[in-house]
């Protein structure tokens, strides 16, 4: 990477100077001079440059043999020998891609007594199951944890390595990446195997309004976090299982500044929201926290999840675990009920691919309509009510069917 100054361009105005954070940039003879060992490269003398005349380049050539890197692999994320359901999903997208590159597929999962669990895995259309079990590691530690995958890829090479974009893929994949040099996208909804051999991601940006497809060139792995939902689950083998891999723990990796006192689990839903086949969602139309009560009653009619817009969320109405949308979670139940949602794009991000979308708004031109497979156009408190009514009185008529 270096900074430049075009001698045809630069009249010494000196807006480089204010603009630099560092004070590294004087002006001589009308031609704006860096001091290149205390620059680092931020920018800001570009960005208040009017006649173009600085420009960074980067070195677009990788800094080592990429062609080292085989082999596509899955984060196994796990809590209390639990697998989370987004990693069967990357398994299934996981098989594609390496099938496509013609390589092998792993998963590699962290923990302490992780047998069912690896068994499990190995049940699945994966090549290998690379297991890392120390006592240390029985509960997650974002530290820990970056340590010691970091050092596993760095040994073992994979070309790609996905993880799920949940609250524990979030908070350490990107610290994965900063030890490992290479870019991580996060929030994919579509991976595949390009012409070209790299693997194409592609993830909303600006609000969901375009969809970004990136590029991981000139270093490796290729990293990508994945949301829940966004993939269907695959099938497992018909025959035999995954190779078994178990690494040496390597125990200078396990030191931590923080310590774990205790976990406590949100309780609170019968349902879990990213679970469930029915959910009911509630909106800004609501009005106030107490009429998430008329949800709660149909939710509980249906044995459904309950959801929730931003709009909700941030007003206070209900905890940020019940929010569907780009900034809460990816849900793709059978049914989805919005109740008083408008549908901005955010929101539609993260529930558009449910099965069957039913929409209550009283604005006939609400956006959720434009994605909704059936839509009421009226008051969500008489109409909320007399559905979960009506459910009632069908599921009383049956019970009295079979009974006679």
């Amino acid at each position: 990477m270096s900074i430049r100054v075009d001698a045809a361009k630069c009249n010494g105005c000196g807006l480089c100077i204010k603009s630099c954070p560092h004070g590294v940039i004087e002006v001589r003879d009308k031609l704006a001079t860096i001091t290149v060992e205390g620059c680092t490269m931020c920018g800001a003398c570009v960005a208040a440059c009017r006649f173009k005349a600085i420009s960074i380049e980067f070195d677009r050539q990788p800094v080592e043999d990429l062609t080292s890197y085989r082999g596509v692999w899955i984060f196994g994320e796990q809590r209390e020998g639990k697998v989370a359901p987004v990693v069967y999903e990357l398994i299934g997208v996981g098989r594609k891609l390496a099938d496509a590159r013609k390589t092998e597929l792993a998963v590699v999962i962290l923990g302490h007594n992780l047998g069912p669990a690896v068994e499990e895995l190995a049940s699945y259309p994966v090549d290998k199951v690379y297991v890392y079990e120390a006592p240390e590691l029985a509960v997650y530690d974002a530290e820990r944890y970056c340590r010691v995958l970091s050092d596993v890829t760095r040994r073992l090479k994979p070309e790609i390595f996905l993880a799920g974009a949940t609250t524990t893929g979030r908070s350490f994949m990107s610290g994965v990446a900063i030890h490992l040099y290479t870019g991580l996208t996060a929030d994919c909804t579509g991976l595949e195997i390009g012409e070209d051999g790299l693997l194409y991601q592609t993830r909303p940006a600006y609000g969901g309004n375009i969809m970004a497809t990136i590029l991981c060139r000139y270093t490796r792995p290729q990293m990508a976090t994945v949301r829940h939902k966004v993939f269907p689950m695959p099938c497992k083998r018909q025959s035999g299982k995954a190779e078994i891999v178990r690494l040496e723990p390597q125990p200078a990796l396990f030191t931590s500044r923080s310590k774990v006192i205790d976990f406590i689990e949100e309780v609170g839903e019968k349902v879990n929201l990213v679970d469930a086949d029915i959910i009911v969602s509630g909106g800004r139309g609501l009005g106030g926290p107490e009429n998430f009560a008329i949800i709660r009653e149909l939710a509980d009619e249906l044995g459904a999840a309950v959801g929730a817009s931003r709009a909700a969320v941030d007003a206070g109405w209900i905890s940020y675990a019940h929010q569907v949308g780009q900034t809460g979670k990816t849900v793709c139940p059978k049914v989805y009920i919005a109740c008083g949602i408008s549908g901005a794009v955010q929101h539609q991000v993260g529930m558009k691919s449910s099965d069957v979308i039913i929409a209550i708004n009283k604005d006939p031109n609400a956006p959720i309509f434009d994605i909704a497979d059936y839509g009421f156009v009226g008051d969500l408190f008489q109409i909320v009510p007399a559905l979960t009514k009506k459910i009632r009185a069908m599921r009383g008529t049956e019970s009295l069917c079979k009974t006679s």
